[in-house]
């Protein structure tokens, strides 16, 4: 039996066969074996976590960095601390809200500087689309990102401007000879501009902002999309899938063949417009949070596998742009920062409903490795990179804003009790995180 570098023992190591007791062998970062728990090999390190379960690193394939640019909104430094002290091994990072924002090479590589040396944890990225830069798309795959994103509706920032159909179709034809997915923010301008037109609406109520992002909103934009991905042959991915009315689309497109695949939030998955305040701006995003039934429809696509995986949206801005003294929905930046919070929040609902380590497995770190392409990331197994979490299912904390290590303490979980406690976070085999420290720092490099 080979010497390892490391050996981690667990009773319950969560692999793509089932969880087990075992022993994972780790060599140069890469796991080279899974052995019975009672044939650990020689190594030169041995940890035994005991009955904490041992589980693949967590893959989020949706992160807004904001980096350089909007660096005070959100950089890689605190990022990626958030994202190891949360049990994420490696992100995603999307091509806004950074300045430049990544639909060019130059951008690309402004980026990836911003990163190098500052990452607490691996990191990839996907370019953007945009009118205009369909040119540009070639040079970003061969430059290494992950596929590409793209908006139907205004993002948010002047940099970043939504694309029509118009403009979809040669990109999507493009990409789709490139084989690299297209993630699309599905929601039309069409029903939101007449949803706009309801006047005398209080921007302090959370009604009056989700009566302003209609259903119809993400249902004609998962048609448009559906009838693209039919075309063109692209591979299309639907980021942050709000309403479950999505749902039968999205099954009947699979069973048709198309090549679509579906995320949903943390967010979505926990919270319900019932509950949430007027004046609750921490709790704005977009598509927005709906109603209690839909959230449970969420659960259920989720568990029958329509939609694929659980995404954070990470999302971050100063409080200043939340709006948080006036509570107008309407000012408000929308996006919800739980890149720390986000394991822990997936796996309360989900243990809540019934649903095991290994959907969790599956939801936050497999499925999302596969559509990003990140071949050695999501699983324990040999050949994977040695990302694992050591991860205590039955501890209970409470989200304490101040504690976490984002850039700003914002966020609709501060005050709740979540389940699911991360005690140590390993990339390549190297302990990054381990009770509240970071003994290593930078260790993070790009994958591409």
């Amino acid at each position: 039996m080979v010497r390892a570098d490391l050996v981690v023992l667990s009773t319950r190591v969560v692999t793509p066969e089932g969880t087990a007791p075992a022993a994972v062998a780790i060599s140069g970062g890469v796991i080279t074996a899974i052995h019975d728990h009672g044939a650990a090999p020689d190594s030169a390190r041995r940890v035994d976590v005991g009955d904490a379960v041992l589980l693949p690193g967590i893959v989020d394939t949706h992160v807004h960095v904001n980096e350089p640019g909007r660096t005070e909104w959100e950089g890689f430094e605190t990022a990626t601390r958030a994202a190891a002290a949360g049990g994420v091994t490696t992100i995603v990072d999307m091509p806004l809200n950074s300045i430049p924002v990544t639909t060019t090479t130059p951008a690309l590589e402004l980026k990836t500087r911003a990163a190098a040396g500052h990452a607490t944890v691996d990191y990839a990225f996907w370019g953007g689309v945009v009118p205009g830069n369909t040119d540009q798309l070639a040079p970003l795959a061969r430059a290494g990102v992950r596929g590409f994103k793209c908006f139907l509706v205004p993002s948010g920032i002047d940099e970043f401007p939504p694309v029509a159909e118009l403009q979809l179709r040669p990109a999507m034809t493009k990409l789709a000879g490139l084989g690299l997915p297209l993630l699309v923010h599905a929601e039309l301008p069409g029903p939101i501009a007449r949803a706009a037109s309801s006047r005398g609406r209080d921007p302090r109520r959370y009604g009056s902002y989700l009566a302003s992002r209609p259903r119809a909103a993400e249902l004609e934009a998962v048609d448009l999309m559906l009838g693209l991905c039919r075309e063109t042959g692209c591979r299309v991915h639907i980021v942050h899938v709000s309403a479950a009315d999505t749902l039968d689309r999205l099954r009947n497109a699979r069973r048709a063949g198309l090549p679509v695949t579906a995320e949903t939030c943390p967010h979505y998955l926990t919270f319900a417009a019932e509950e949430i305040l007027d004046g609750a701006t921490a709790w704005k995003c977009a598509p927005p949070i709906r109603e209690r039934s839909n959230r449970e429809r969420l659960w259920e696509g989720l568990a029958e596998g329509t939609l694929d995986l659980v995404a954070s949206d990470h999302s971050p801005a100063p409080p200043v742009l939340k709006c948080l003294d006036t509570g107008d929905f309407v000012r408000a930046w929308g996006g919800v920062a739980s890149l720390e919070v986000g394991l822990a929040a997936t796996w309360t609902g989900a243990r809540d409903r019934g649903r095991d380590l290994g959907d969790l497995a599956r939801w936050c770190a497999e499925r999302p490795a596969r559509l990003a392409g990140l071949t050695r990331k999501g699983r324990i197994a040999p050949g994977c990179d040695a990302d694992v979490i050591v991860f205590d299912p039955e501890a209970g904390f409470t989200v304490e804003p101040t504690r976490l290590r984002q850039r700003h303490p914002v966020t609709p979980y501060a005050g709740m009790t979540l389940h699911g406690v991360v005690r140590r976070t390993f990339v390549r085999g190297t302990c990054v995180y381990e009770e509240g420290e970071f003994p290593t720092q930078g260790f993070g490099r790009w994958v591409r």
